[in-house]
């Protein structure tokens, strides 16, 4: 069964590596053009999908210039039911975003693999109003396979700029047996967290190519990285308060 699963994932990331290469360039090309303007690469999601913000914030050998958006009531830890409830709120995006400065120089990234539900869709929307440049994380296939919770019937992936499709089927669960009539085994972190670090590394890529130093972090454990990643912090934190909050 472990075989099975990392043959899954590894088929999942070659058809998103295969049929999400144009896309994957296009938001790479997007972030160095924001991060090479001074804009903020913010990061949105609800539940598990708050990860992603996290994964990418403040991470050594990758951008400063990162700025999840970790709103505590759409995280597990403070009630997994109650987030849950909140995220197919509508309306309520409106009363954390407006605590956010999202500028026409930004990228905003809102990742929901179902794509369903109001609050994912409404920051997106939100940051699209507010002149951002707009790249989703998502399934479509899964999407089309329900109804959207929004009261105007859209998808996440109907309200971006750029759609990138994680290729992950309704349920997001790999696996299955016979004799159990359920199927297990999540892979939409593993793949989402993989297009999100590829994106990176080639807007990383086009930053030297366009003999612009990548504003990189350095391991804190490594000897001289303190003074490095203090400049940068110094260069990001008054848009980036939470790096020294």
């Amino acid at each position: 069964m472990i075989s099975q699963y990392f043959q899954s994932i590894t088929s999942l990331l070659a058809v998103c590596e295969h049929d999400e290469k144009d896309n994957l360039s296009k938001a790479a090309e997007k972030i160095a053009e924001s991060i090479q303007q001074h804009g903020i690469i913010h990061l949105f999601g609800c539940g598990h999908s708050h990860m992603f913000g996290e994964e990418l914030f403040y991470r050594a050998g990758g951008l400063a210039p990162i700025s999840p958006i970790l709103e505590e009531d759409f995280m597990l830890h403070k009630g997994a039911v109650r987030s849950s409830e909140l995220e197919r709120t509508h309306g309520i995006a409106e009363q954390f975003m407006e605590t956010h400065t999202i500028l026409p120089e930004d990228v905003m990234i809102v990742v929901s693999t179902s794509g369903r539900n109001p609050v994912p869709i409404e920051v997106a929307q939100m940051a699209k109003k507010k002149g951002a440049y707009v790249i989703v994380i998502t399934s479509p296939s899964y999407a089309k396979t329900q109804s959207s919770r929004h009261p105007s019937g859209l998808f996440l992936y109907q309200t971006a700029d750029l759609s990138i499709d994680n290729h992950i089927e309704t349920g997001d669960a790999l696996m299955k047996i016979e004799a159990l009539n359920i199927q297990f085994g999540s892979g939409s972190t593993i793949i989402g967290m993989a297009l999100l670090n590829g994106i990176m590394v080639k807007a990383i890529e086009i930053m030297v190519n366009n003999h612009f130093t990548p504003p990189i972090f350095k391991s804190g454990n490594v000897d001289g990285a303190e003074e490095h990643n203090r400049k940068l912090i110094d260069q990001y934190k008054d848009r980036i308060p939470m790096l020294e909050a």
